[in-house]
């Protein structure tokens, strides 16, 4: 069985090196994804994970022991990323989706195509507001637990998942590829 986080935590502040490796070692992988997926690129989520450890380890003093670790170290994943895609400059991105097609029909085909799209418009979205849709639709977390990992109000990570979807909707008809609704 692992060791309990909270002595973890302390044994790292005591200066026990092993047990920051431990601590990395528990939460990469979650870490990792969510970088991955607010970056879309792999060097890009490796680095932000990289940095948040290292702010992990910079900044362990002050996380309170008597709340989850979790959402405040995916907070900090989550800020690492913005700061990443702040700095990137505006300029389209190709995305390079690879989908294993075991058939040649055309519903699987157009089904593919969707789900390109779909990423394609996602990735032109506020970070913000794909931080929230992904969280709500892919980790399939509750509204109050991206608030709280977010530290955002509860309004306000409704508000950015409605956006999110307006907008992916919004650039899927643009592009032709759904279309509006008859009435």
């Amino acid at each position: 069985m692992s060791e309990e986080l909270p002595a973890l935590v302390t044994r790292y502040l005591d200066g026990d090196q092993t047990s920051l490796t431990q601590l990395i070692d528990r939460f990469r992988g979650q870490v990792y994804g969510l970088c991955y997926r607010m970056l879309r690129q792999r060097e890009d989520a490796e680095d932000a994970t990289q940095e948040t450890f290292f702010r992990v380890a910079k900044n362990l003093h002050q996380w309170d022991s008597n709340r989850a670790f979790e959402p405040w170290l995916l907070t900090i994943a989550g800020n690492r990323c913005r700061t990443l895609l702040s700095k990137r400059k505006r300029k389209p991105s190709v995305l390079s989706l690879e989908f294993p097609v075991e058939d040649d029909s055309s519903d699987r085909r157009a089904g593919v195509l969707l789900a390109e799209e779909i990423e394609l418009a996602l990735s032109g979205i506020r970070a913000e507001y794909r931080e929230a849709f992904e969280m709500f639709h892919h980790q399939q977390l509750e509204y109050n637990d991206i608030a709280e990992r977010l530290k955002v109000p509860l309004g306000t990570v409704k508000t950015w998942v409605h956006r999110a979807r307006r907008e992916i909707v919004l650039k899927l008809q643009n592009r032709g590829v759904v279309h509006e609704p008859t009435k």
